[in-house]
């Protein structure tokens, strides 16, 4: 195997066809965080990993780059997980393109896709002319899109892939993706520390041959779990005990839980907080809880030891808030509010309110996505600019206390070291941190076989896999191994990309395939002695057997056992034979024999005897037979001065010596062409020998 970038030079290997070409292109989250979406061609085959959107744009601008690619050529689509930034571009890119592939996702991520895209659609602030699909479209969307269990093989089109847990979120995936024997994993978002609901990402069992993995967090090293709940409950308990507010901009769907879960539980804990209320201010609050509830054996133990006694997602501290009109705002709270960037919704007017306050505090408790709201106060302006288009002063405390749920650099590191991928291509990482990740993970390959890739948005990596074709036996052929030099006869069967061979009477047995068999007859003139056809027919053929056909009760024969002469009357006779290259060409050399003896012995006398003919005038016959034979296949055949004959098709010409079978041209498909026929009429017609009958 050989690879290479638009930035690296494959070494020594050439290229053996396009067929073993791979390409993978970042169609969105290449050297950035957002709309991830990477394409891979391999074989003749087309895969989409994950249809997001970037946060911080809008309208077609939010868009992964689909016009470097053709929709309509895509196989299969497979979504890793819910979040805006890998699902969000999927209805637009099922009903307003021309993709009619296939699409899959887990169960838990299909159920929650459809209550975050419809918020999303909701809350969105733009125009209607900006907007990339509605509420109809999700709709329509979901009838299209497949579910996948966890560790179940798909195959389409001979494309095989299954998934993994990735953590991260409820029902993330990582797509491990077999193609011909090589296989791509692509992580999505993952993380592997369990933490208060969800288990680790798995490792795989099969080392990948290219590992398609997010940096988002570079080379960081996350603090311990205990270290970031402290820190968390502590901000949160010193500033309501001063009589502030603290704001909690979050996601709907993934962090959201586990910071509600040790909200809950801190509360519960300390009763001199019980008078101060926590909000879960989302429109989607109820719903997203529902589905928390009903995906519960899909966590780790820890929920389902809990789950025994009482469910866990039903808080007893926690109150849902659908909008800012619902909201007293007249003392300490906490609200963990939608959107996680303060772009707009309910965490940014909330934001808007309580800003200028120094009692207050806003805690930031995962990935800020470059050019968001979120990410622009962890520097803490003196000023910052309202939904209003007014400025105010941000006096309030702005906190960074990272839950996010990505693999850092040590878990990143090990989970490579634990698979060993020839290739690594980074995604969904901010360039620099990117560029960082890969000099740090060069030290930990220094055999220098690990090749580590960072492709731009539309730059593409393309990689070279020599992949030899094994074919197996199977049914009656499997039956017998065969020794070295052996020759196996039987029908080769393509499926996807795996080569089976089996006999012809076994095909319906192991393929959906039917066989058929096309039985041929031809009726010749011939007013001769039936006697003088078997004569001739024993002197070239090694078998021939006379019987009575039981019908008519007249002669018959039976040429190497595939072809049945029989005479039909006076002045007929019939051939009849099931059609394949052998058994055709045994009876064209009996039709032309046939007919020869027709056309050059007008009287043929009855006697045995008197029909046997000189050796000269046989070998004669044999040649003419030849020479017919050449003319079926190629038409134009004569005679030429040297006594070889001549043959020309489309302004080729080739010259066969009859005696030795070799042949000249200047045309080497011509060439072996005449060659192969020869030898094959050769061994249907015997010549005769030398010696007086």
């Amino acid at each position: 195997m050989a690879s290479s970038s638009t930035s690296l030079k494959r070494r020594e290997q050439p290229i053996s066809r396009d067929g073993d070409q791979l390409i993978v292109t970042p169609l969105g989250a290449g050297s950035e965080v957002g709309r991830s979406c990477v394409y891979m061609s391999f074989r003749g085959k087309n895969i989409l990993f994950d249809c997001g959107i970037h946060p911080a744009y809008s309208g077609m601008a939010a868009l992964p780059y689909f016009d470097e690619i053709d929709p309509s050529t895509i196989d299969v689509l497979l979504i890793t997980h819910f979040h805006i930034d890998h699902a969000a571009s999927l209805p637009y890119f099922l009903e307003k393109t021309t993709f009619n592939g296939r699409v899959f996702m887990t169960h838990a991520t299909k159920a929650i896709y459809k209550l975050l895209l419809t918020d999303y659609v909701k809350v969105s602030k733009v125009s209607v002319e900006d907007m990339l699909f509605d509420e109809q479209d999700i709709n329509k969307s979901m009838d299209k899109i497949e579910v996948i269990d966890f560790h179940q093989t798909v195959e389409v089109n001979g494309i095989k892939f299954w998934c993994y847990t990735a953590g991260h979120v409820l029902g993330a995936a990582m797509f491990m993706v077999d193609i011909a024997g090589v296989r791509i994993l692509y992580t999505g978002d993952y993380s592997r520390e369990e933490d208060r609901h969800l288990r680790a990402a798995e490792l795989p069992q099969f080392s990948p041959d290219i590992c398609i993995i997010e940096s988002t967090s570079g080379v960081q090293l996350h603090q311990s779990r205990h270290i970031r709940e402290k820190r968390f409950t502590d901000v949160i308990h010193s500033t309501v005990a001063q009589g502030g507010r603290v704001l909690i901009p979050a996601f709907a769907l993934g962090r959201a839980q586990e910071l509600l879960l040790i909200l809950d539980e801190y509360w519960a804990n300390h009763p001199d907080l019980h008078n101060i209320p926590i909000y879960y201010a989302s429109p989607l609050a109820k719903k997203c809880m529902a589905v928390y509830q009903t995906y519960i054996l899909s966590m780790n133990d820890r929920i389902r030891n809990q789950f025994a006694n009482s469910n866990p997602f039903v808080f007893k501290h926690i109150s849902p808030l659908n909008s800012i009109d619902d909201f007293r705002d007249v003392g300490p709270s906490v609200v963990m509010a939608t959107p996680g960037g303060l772009q707009s919704g309910l965490s940014r007017q909330l934001f808007d309110s309580w800003c200028s306050d120094k009692k207050n505090a806003c805690i930031i408790p995962g990935y800020m996505v470059e050019g968001t709201l979120a990410k622009t106060i962890i520097n803490e302006p003196k000023e910052v600019t309202l939904m209003n288009g007014l400025t105010a002063p941000l006096n309030m405390q702005v906190h960074y206390i990272s839950f996010s749920a990505h693999a850092d650099y040590a878990q990143t590191s090990t989970f490579l070291k634990e698979l060993m991928p020839p290739n690594i291509i980074l995604v969904h990482g901010e360039a620099n941190e990117m560029m960082r990740l890969k000099q740090k993970l060069f030290t930990e390959f220094p055999d220098g076989n690990t090749k580590i890739m960072t492709p731009k948005n539309c730059e593409s990596v393309e990689m070279y896999f020599n992949s030899e074709k094994l074919a197996k036996t199977i049914g009656r052929l499997a039956e017998k191994t065969p020794d070295v030099g052996d020759t196996v006869s039987g029908i080769l069967v393509k499926k996807g990309f795996t080569y089976q061979i089996m006999a012809p009477d076994e095909l319906h047995v192991f393929s959906q395939l039917s066989t058929a068999t096309v039985t041929q007859r031809i009726t010749i003139p011939f007013a001769g002695a039936f006697g003088v056809i078997k004569h001739r027919l024993e002197k070239i053929f090694e078998s021939v057997e006379s019987s009575t056909d039981e019908e008519s009760g007249l002669p018959a024969l039976k040429v190497h056992e595939r072809v049945t002469v029989k005479q039909e009357s006076e002045k007929h006779i019939s051939l009849q034979w099931s059609s394949d290259p052998i058994s055709d060409m045994v009876s064209d050399s009996i039709v032309a024999l046939v007919l020869n003896i027709s056309r050059e012995v007008p009287k043929i006398v009855v006697e045995e005897e008197d029909a046997v003919k000189s050796e000269e005038e046989n070998g004669k016959k044999v040649e003419k037979v030849i020479y017919a034979l050449l003319v079926s296949l190629f038409g134009d055949v004569k005679l030429g001065e040297n006594g070889k004959l001549v043959i020309r098709v489309d302004g080729n010409v080739a010259q066969l010596d009859k005696e030795s079978g070799e042949v000249e041209s200047e045309h080497s498909g011509l060439k072996e062409r005449v060659r192969v026929a020869f030898e094959r009429i050769q061994s249907a017609v015997k010549p005769i020998p030398l010696s007086a009958s």
